[in-house]
Protein backbone atom coordinates (compact mmCIF):
# COMPACT_ATOMS: atom_id res chain seq x y z
CA UNK A 1 0.00 0.00 0.00
CA UNK A 2 1.50 3.28 -1.06
CA UNK A 3 1.44 6.05 1.80
CA UNK A 4 0.68 9.89 0.83
CA UNK A 5 3.05 12.71 1.79
CA UNK A 6 0.89 14.73 3.71
CA UNK A 7 3.43 17.46 4.76
CA UNK A 8 3.59 18.34 0.52
CA UNK A 9 0.80 19.54 0.50
CA UNK A 10 0.56 18.14 -3.12
CA UNK A 11 -1.83 14.35 -2.34
CA UNK A 12 0.17 12.56 -4.68
CA UNK A 13 1.19 9.33 -3.65
CA UNK A 14 5.63 8.78 -2.76
CA UNK A 15 7.51 6.78 -4.61
CA UNK A 16 8.93 4.15 -3.16
CA UNK A 17 13.10 5.51 -3.85
CA UNK A 18 13.82 9.13 -3.40
CA UNK A 19 13.27 11.71 -6.30
CA UNK A 20 14.59 15.24 -6.96
CA UNK A 21 12.23 17.88 -5.75
CA UNK A 22 10.99 19.40 -8.96
CA UNK A 23 10.86 23.64 -8.73
CA UNK A 24 7.53 24.16 -7.75
CA UNK A 25 7.64 22.53 -4.50
CA UNK A 26 5.95 19.12 -5.04
CA UNK A 27 7.87 16.02 -3.90
CA UNK A 28 6.14 13.58 -7.08
CA UNK A 29 6.36 13.46 -10.53
CA UNK A 30 3.60 14.89 -12.73
CA UNK A 31 1.34 11.97 -13.91
CA UNK A 32 1.00 13.52 -17.01
CA UNK A 33 3.60 12.50 -20.00
CA UNK A 34 5.90 15.63 -20.51
CA UNK A 35 5.49 17.20 -24.33
CA UNK A 36 9.23 17.60 -25.22
CA UNK A 37 9.82 21.38 -26.62
CA UNK A 38 10.94 19.97 -29.87
CA UNK A 39 9.39 16.95 -31.38
CA UNK A 40 10.99 14.72 -33.97
CA UNK A 41 9.48 14.60 -37.36
CA UNK A 42 9.08 11.18 -38.51
CA UNK A 43 11.85 9.85 -41.11
CA UNK A 44 9.23 9.87 -43.83
CA UNK A 45 8.17 13.03 -44.11
CA UNK A 46 11.79 14.38 -43.63
CA UNK A 47 11.95 12.11 -46.85
CA UNK A 48 9.06 13.68 -48.65
CA UNK A 49 10.40 17.20 -47.98
CA UNK A 50 13.89 16.59 -49.10
CA UNK A 51 12.32 14.96 -52.68
CA UNK A 52 9.53 17.71 -52.95
CA UNK A 53 12.50 20.01 -52.40
CA UNK A 54 14.82 18.12 -55.26
CA UNK A 55 12.03 18.60 -57.50
CA UNK A 56 11.16 22.16 -57.11
CA UNK A 57 14.75 23.26 -56.78
CA UNK A 58 14.92 21.59 -60.16
CA UNK A 59 12.16 22.90 -62.01
CA UNK A 60 12.80 26.20 -60.49
CA UNK A 61 16.11 25.99 -62.50
CA UNK A 62 14.65 25.07 -65.88
CA UNK A 63 12.26 28.11 -65.46
CA UNK A 64 15.04 30.23 -64.50
CA UNK A 65 17.03 29.47 -67.59
CA UNK A 66 14.22 30.17 -69.81
CA UNK A 67 13.40 33.49 -68.57
CA UNK A 68 15.36 35.15 -71.20
CA UNK A 69 14.52 32.88 -74.09
CA UNK A 70 10.68 32.91 -72.74
CA UNK A 71 11.01 37.06 -72.53
CA UNK A 72 12.26 37.43 -76.28
CA UNK A 73 9.73 34.82 -77.45
CA UNK A 74 6.87 36.69 -76.14
CA UNK A 75 8.08 40.05 -76.81
CA UNK A 76 9.18 39.93 -80.24
CA UNK A 77 7.25 36.46 -81.70
CA UNK A 78 4.10 36.71 -80.00
CA UNK A 79 3.05 40.24 -79.48
CA UNK A 80 5.30 41.05 -82.69
CA UNK A 81 8.25 43.91 -81.68
CA UNK A 82 10.41 44.54 -84.14
CA UNK A 83 13.99 44.06 -82.62
CA UNK A 84 15.39 48.04 -82.87
CA UNK A 85 11.95 48.97 -81.49
CA UNK A 86 12.47 51.06 -77.99
CA UNK A 87 9.08 49.81 -76.36
CA UNK A 88 9.58 45.85 -77.62
CA UNK A 89 13.08 46.56 -75.91
CA UNK A 90 11.48 47.91 -72.53
CA UNK A 91 9.08 45.33 -72.37
CA UNK A 92 11.42 42.22 -73.21
CA UNK A 93 13.86 43.67 -70.56
CA UNK A 94 10.73 43.95 -67.75
CA UNK A 95 9.43 40.46 -68.52
CA UNK A 96 12.89 38.93 -67.88
CA UNK A 97 14.08 41.70 -65.04
CA UNK A 98 10.74 40.90 -63.16
CA UNK A 99 10.70 37.01 -63.02
CA UNK A 100 14.22 36.79 -62.54
CA UNK A 101 14.25 38.92 -59.52
CA UNK A 102 11.19 37.53 -58.00
CA UNK A 103 12.60 34.07 -58.45
CA UNK A 104 15.38 34.89 -56.99
CA UNK A 105 14.26 36.82 -53.97
CA UNK A 106 11.57 33.46 -53.48
CA UNK A 107 14.34 30.75 -53.50
CA UNK A 108 17.47 33.18 -51.73
CA UNK A 109 15.19 34.24 -48.79
CA UNK A 110 13.77 31.27 -48.07
CA UNK A 111 17.13 29.33 -48.38
CA UNK A 112 18.97 31.79 -46.30
CA UNK A 113 15.57 31.57 -43.90
CA UNK A 114 15.95 27.58 -43.76
CA UNK A 115 19.86 28.00 -43.32
CA UNK A 116 19.25 30.57 -40.36
CA UNK A 117 17.10 28.66 -38.48
CA UNK A 118 19.23 25.92 -37.83
CA UNK A 119 22.70 27.81 -36.98
CA UNK A 120 23.64 30.19 -34.44
CA UNK A 121 23.83 33.28 -35.67
CA UNK A 122 24.78 35.56 -33.02
CA UNK A 123 28.13 33.16 -32.78
CA UNK A 124 29.02 33.84 -36.65
CA UNK A 125 27.74 37.50 -36.05
CA UNK A 126 30.32 37.67 -33.15
CA UNK A 127 33.13 36.20 -35.00
CA UNK A 128 32.72 38.82 -37.88
CA UNK A 129 32.90 42.03 -35.94
CA UNK A 130 35.81 42.99 -33.65
CA UNK A 131 39.77 42.07 -34.66
CA UNK A 132 37.74 40.26 -37.79
CA UNK A 133 35.44 43.17 -39.06
CA UNK A 134 37.86 44.30 -41.76
CA UNK A 135 37.90 40.45 -43.15
CA UNK A 136 34.65 41.00 -43.21
CA UNK A 137 34.33 43.64 -45.10
CA UNK A 138 37.01 41.89 -47.43
CA UNK A 139 34.79 39.12 -48.03
CA UNK A 140 31.79 40.89 -48.13
CA UNK A 141 33.43 42.89 -50.87
CA UNK A 142 35.08 39.52 -52.51
CA UNK A 143 31.34 37.47 -52.38
CA UNK A 144 29.85 40.65 -54.17
CA UNK A 145 32.66 40.48 -56.81
CA UNK A 146 32.15 36.88 -57.78
CA UNK A 147 28.27 37.17 -58.24
CA UNK A 148 26.86 38.07 -61.24
CA UNK A 149 23.91 40.44 -60.37
CA UNK A 150 23.14 43.74 -61.39
CA UNK A 151 21.80 46.26 -58.41
CA UNK A 152 18.35 45.19 -58.67
CA UNK A 153 19.04 41.26 -58.63
CA UNK A 154 21.38 41.99 -55.84
CA UNK A 155 18.56 43.13 -53.25
CA UNK A 156 17.26 39.39 -52.52
CA UNK A 157 21.21 38.46 -50.95
CA UNK A 158 21.54 41.45 -48.95
CA UNK A 159 18.30 41.24 -47.62
CA UNK A 160 18.68 37.33 -47.16
CA UNK A 161 21.89 38.19 -45.37
CA UNK A 162 20.77 41.24 -43.52
CA UNK A 163 17.71 38.95 -42.16
CA UNK A 164 20.43 36.48 -41.05
CA UNK A 165 22.20 38.64 -38.90
CA UNK A 166 25.33 39.31 -40.90
CA UNK A 167 26.84 42.76 -39.67
CA UNK A 168 25.00 45.45 -41.66
CA UNK A 169 29.02 46.83 -42.79
CA UNK A 170 29.81 43.08 -44.23
CA UNK A 171 26.43 43.12 -46.35
CA UNK A 172 26.67 46.64 -47.75
CA UNK A 173 30.28 45.81 -48.57
CA UNK A 174 28.54 42.81 -50.75
CA UNK A 175 25.76 45.09 -51.69
CA UNK A 176 27.74 47.91 -52.96
CA UNK A 177 30.42 45.78 -54.80
CA UNK A 178 28.23 42.79 -56.24
CA UNK A 179 26.43 45.27 -59.17
CA UNK A 180 30.48 46.81 -59.75
CA UNK A 181 32.08 43.62 -60.60
CA UNK A 182 31.81 40.18 -61.73
CA UNK A 183 33.90 37.78 -64.24
CA UNK A 184 32.49 38.86 -66.83
CA UNK A 185 33.02 42.01 -66.57
CA UNK A 186 36.51 41.78 -65.86
CA UNK A 187 36.96 39.92 -69.10
CA UNK A 188 35.23 42.22 -71.36
CA UNK A 189 37.71 45.27 -69.91
CA UNK A 190 40.84 43.18 -70.62
CA UNK A 191 39.65 42.39 -74.03
CA UNK A 192 38.17 45.95 -74.94
CA UNK A 193 40.27 48.54 -72.59
CA UNK A 194 43.31 46.27 -71.68
CA UNK A 195 44.75 44.25 -68.31
CA UNK A 196 45.41 47.55 -66.78
CA UNK A 197 42.29 49.30 -67.13
CA UNK A 198 40.67 45.75 -65.63
CA UNK A 199 42.68 45.47 -62.71
CA UNK A 200 42.33 49.35 -61.91
CA UNK A 201 38.90 49.09 -62.49
CA UNK A 202 38.35 45.90 -60.02
CA UNK A 203 40.83 47.59 -57.50
CA UNK A 204 38.32 50.77 -57.32
CA UNK A 205 35.56 48.42 -56.73
CA UNK A 206 36.58 46.28 -54.13
CA UNK A 207 37.82 49.63 -51.97
CA UNK A 208 34.38 51.40 -52.25
CA UNK A 209 33.02 48.41 -50.96
CA UNK A 210 35.40 48.26 -48.09
CA UNK A 211 35.03 51.54 -47.01
CA UNK A 212 31.56 51.62 -47.74
CA UNK A 213 31.35 48.85 -45.47
CA UNK A 214 33.52 50.15 -42.55
CA UNK A 215 31.62 53.38 -43.17
CA UNK A 216 27.94 52.29 -42.64
CA UNK A 217 28.73 50.23 -39.33
CA UNK A 218 31.17 52.91 -38.29
CA UNK A 219 27.42 55.68 -38.49
CA UNK A 220 25.58 52.18 -36.75
CA UNK A 221 23.35 51.94 -39.95
CA UNK A 222 21.33 49.13 -38.98
CA UNK A 223 19.25 51.18 -36.87
CA UNK A 224 17.79 52.49 -39.87
CA UNK A 225 16.79 49.16 -41.29
CA UNK A 226 13.03 49.07 -41.95
CA UNK A 227 10.46 47.89 -38.67
CA UNK A 228 9.81 44.76 -40.00
CA UNK A 229 13.46 43.84 -40.40
CA UNK A 230 14.22 44.95 -37.09
CA UNK A 231 11.23 42.55 -36.17
CA UNK A 232 12.33 40.03 -37.86
CA UNK A 233 15.70 39.98 -36.35
CA UNK A 234 14.59 40.33 -32.69
CA UNK A 235 12.25 37.34 -33.62
CA UNK A 236 15.02 34.78 -34.58
CA UNK A 237 14.28 31.47 -33.56
CA UNK A 238 15.83 29.63 -31.04
CA UNK A 239 18.35 26.92 -32.48
CA UNK A 240 18.77 24.52 -29.58
CA UNK A 241 16.38 23.41 -26.62
CA UNK A 242 17.09 21.60 -23.57
CA UNK A 243 14.86 18.80 -22.21
CA UNK A 244 14.26 18.12 -18.90
CA UNK A 245 16.62 15.39 -18.98
CA UNK A 246 18.99 17.52 -20.21
CA UNK A 247 19.71 16.37 -23.73
CA UNK A 248 19.84 19.14 -26.35
CA UNK A 249 17.69 19.04 -29.28
CA UNK A 250 17.87 21.13 -32.39
CA UNK A 251 15.47 22.41 -34.75
CA UNK A 252 13.41 19.48 -36.48
CA UNK A 253 13.27 19.79 -40.50
CA UNK A 254 9.42 20.30 -40.49
CA UNK A 255 9.94 23.49 -37.96
CA UNK A 256 13.31 25.04 -40.29
CA UNK A 257 10.97 24.76 -42.69
CA UNK A 258 7.86 25.85 -41.86
CA UNK A 259 10.34 29.28 -40.53
CA UNK A 260 11.78 29.86 -43.71
CA UNK A 261 8.41 29.44 -45.26
CA UNK A 262 6.80 32.32 -42.66
CA UNK A 263 9.56 34.58 -43.68
CA UNK A 264 9.53 34.34 -47.24
CA UNK A 265 5.72 34.76 -47.39
CA UNK A 266 6.56 38.00 -45.18
CA UNK A 267 8.81 39.81 -47.12
CA UNK A 268 7.86 38.65 -50.38
CA UNK A 269 3.98 40.55 -49.24
CA UNK A 270 5.86 43.24 -48.10
CA UNK A 271 8.43 44.05 -51.35
CA UNK A 272 7.23 42.05 -54.77
CA UNK A 273 4.67 45.33 -55.90
CA UNK A 274 8.08 47.68 -55.18
CA UNK A 275 9.96 45.09 -57.27
CA UNK A 276 7.30 45.46 -60.15
CA UNK A 277 7.35 49.39 -59.47
CA UNK A 278 11.04 50.05 -59.69
CA UNK A 279 11.75 47.29 -63.38
CA UNK A 280 9.19 49.39 -64.78
CA UNK A 281 11.15 52.38 -64.57
CA UNK A 282 14.00 50.23 -65.16
CA UNK A 283 12.35 49.27 -67.89
CA UNK A 284 11.48 52.66 -69.50
CA UNK A 285 15.11 53.73 -69.20
CA UNK A 286 16.71 50.86 -70.49
CA UNK A 287 19.13 51.24 -73.95
CA UNK A 288 18.45 55.02 -73.43
CA UNK A 289 22.10 56.34 -72.91
CA UNK A 290 23.11 59.50 -75.20
CA UNK A 291 26.36 58.43 -75.82
CA UNK A 292 27.43 61.27 -78.18
CA UNK A 293 25.61 63.77 -75.62
CA UNK A 294 27.80 62.72 -72.73
CA UNK A 295 30.85 62.93 -75.15
CA UNK A 296 30.20 66.58 -76.21
CA UNK A 297 28.72 68.35 -72.75
CA UNK A 298 31.11 66.21 -70.35
CA UNK A 299 34.36 65.98 -72.42
CA UNK A 300 36.11 68.85 -71.52
CA UNK A 301 37.17 67.67 -68.04
CA UNK A 302 35.96 70.59 -66.24
CA UNK A 303 36.18 70.61 -62.48
CA UNK A 304 32.50 69.90 -62.65
CA UNK A 305 31.76 67.50 -65.23
CA UNK A 306 32.50 64.61 -62.75
CA UNK A 307 29.56 65.54 -60.43
CA UNK A 308 27.50 65.94 -63.28
CA UNK A 309 27.32 62.69 -64.52
CA UNK A 310 27.45 61.20 -61.49
CA UNK A 311 24.35 62.82 -60.99
CA UNK A 312 22.59 62.10 -64.25
CA UNK A 313 23.77 58.49 -64.57
CA UNK A 314 21.31 57.59 -61.40
CA UNK A 315 18.28 57.44 -63.25
CA UNK A 316 19.75 55.13 -65.63
CA UNK A 317 19.55 51.29 -65.27
CA UNK A 318 22.41 48.89 -66.48
CA UNK A 319 23.98 45.76 -65.79
CA UNK A 320 28.48 46.15 -65.53
CA UNK A 321 28.35 43.72 -68.45
CA UNK A 322 26.16 46.06 -70.25
CA UNK A 323 27.58 49.21 -69.33
CA UNK A 324 31.18 48.64 -70.90
CA UNK A 325 30.54 48.56 -74.62
CA UNK A 326 29.30 52.22 -73.64
CA UNK A 327 32.49 52.67 -71.78
CA UNK A 328 34.44 51.55 -74.46
CA UNK A 329 32.12 53.88 -76.71
CA UNK A 330 32.50 56.80 -74.30
CA UNK A 331 36.16 56.95 -74.40
CA UNK A 332 36.47 56.51 -77.70
CA UNK A 333 34.58 59.92 -78.29
CA UNK A 334 36.60 61.74 -75.85
CA UNK A 335 35.15 61.76 -72.91
CA UNK A 336 38.21 61.83 -69.81
CA UNK A 337 38.78 58.56 -68.21
CA UNK A 338 37.60 59.41 -64.80
CA UNK A 339 34.45 61.08 -65.84
CA UNK A 340 33.38 57.78 -67.70
CA UNK A 341 34.49 55.85 -64.36
CA UNK A 342 32.35 57.88 -62.37
CA UNK A 343 29.53 57.65 -65.15
CA UNK A 344 29.22 54.27 -65.69
CA UNK A 345 29.30 52.85 -61.70
CA UNK A 346 26.92 55.45 -60.35
CA UNK A 347 25.01 54.20 -63.52
CA UNK A 348 25.84 50.05 -62.40
CA UNK A 349 25.40 50.80 -58.57
CA UNK A 350 22.96 53.58 -57.82
CA UNK A 351 20.10 52.77 -60.36
CA UNK A 352 16.74 54.10 -59.93
CA UNK A 353 15.00 51.02 -59.59
CA UNK A 354 17.03 49.83 -57.30
CA UNK A 355 16.80 52.49 -54.73
CA UNK A 356 12.95 51.85 -55.30
CA UNK A 357 13.16 48.61 -54.10
CA UNK A 358 15.84 49.07 -51.25
CA UNK A 359 13.70 51.91 -49.69
CA UNK A 360 11.67 48.95 -48.76
CA UNK A 361 14.04 47.42 -46.58
CA UNK A 362 15.80 50.71 -45.66
CA UNK A 363 14.20 53.89 -44.16
CA UNK A 364 14.65 57.43 -45.19
CA UNK A 365 18.16 58.01 -43.52
CA UNK A 366 19.78 54.80 -44.42
CA UNK A 367 18.67 55.40 -47.83
CA UNK A 368 20.51 59.11 -47.99
CA UNK A 369 23.32 57.83 -46.08
CA UNK A 370 23.95 54.78 -48.82
CA UNK A 371 23.25 57.59 -51.79
CA UNK A 372 25.50 59.92 -50.31
CA UNK A 373 28.38 57.51 -50.04
CA UNK A 374 27.95 56.28 -53.46
CA UNK A 375 27.56 60.15 -54.44
CA UNK A 376 31.32 61.09 -52.71
CA UNK A 377 33.10 57.83 -53.78
CA UNK A 378 32.31 57.66 -57.16
CA UNK A 379 32.99 61.67 -57.13
CA UNK A 380 36.76 60.75 -55.74
CA UNK A 381 37.15 58.22 -57.91
CA UNK A 382 36.48 60.08 -61.04
CA UNK A 383 37.98 63.12 -59.81
CA UNK A 384 41.62 60.94 -58.90
CA UNK A 385 41.39 59.38 -62.34
CA UNK A 386 41.08 62.40 -64.15
CA UNK A 387 44.00 63.37 -62.88
CA UNK A 388 46.12 60.13 -62.82
CA UNK A 389 45.26 59.72 -66.57
CA UNK A 390 48.49 60.96 -67.67
CA UNK A 391 49.97 57.83 -65.70
CA UNK A 392 47.64 54.95 -66.17
CA UNK A 393 47.17 55.36 -69.83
Amino acid sequence: MTSVNINSGCGCASPSSAAPIPANGCGCASSKPTTPIFTDDSKAWNIRYFAVITLLAAFWWLVYVQIVPVSRWLTFDLLGFTSDSRLGAALEFFIYDTAKILMLMAAIIYGIAWIRAGINAERIRDYLMGKRRGLGYFLGALFGSVTPFCSCSSIPLFLGFTMARIPIGITMSFLITSPLINEVAVVLLWGLLGWKFAVIYVAVGMAAGIIGGFFMDSIKADRWLQPFIQESLNNTPAHTAVTETGEIRKMTVRQRHNFAYGETAMVFKRVWQWVIIGVSIGAGLHGFVPENWFAENFGAGEWWTVPAAVFVAIPLYSSVSGIIPIMESLLVKGLPIGTTMAFCMSAVAASMPSLIMLRQIMTTKLLAAFIGYLWVIFNLVGGLFNFLAPYII
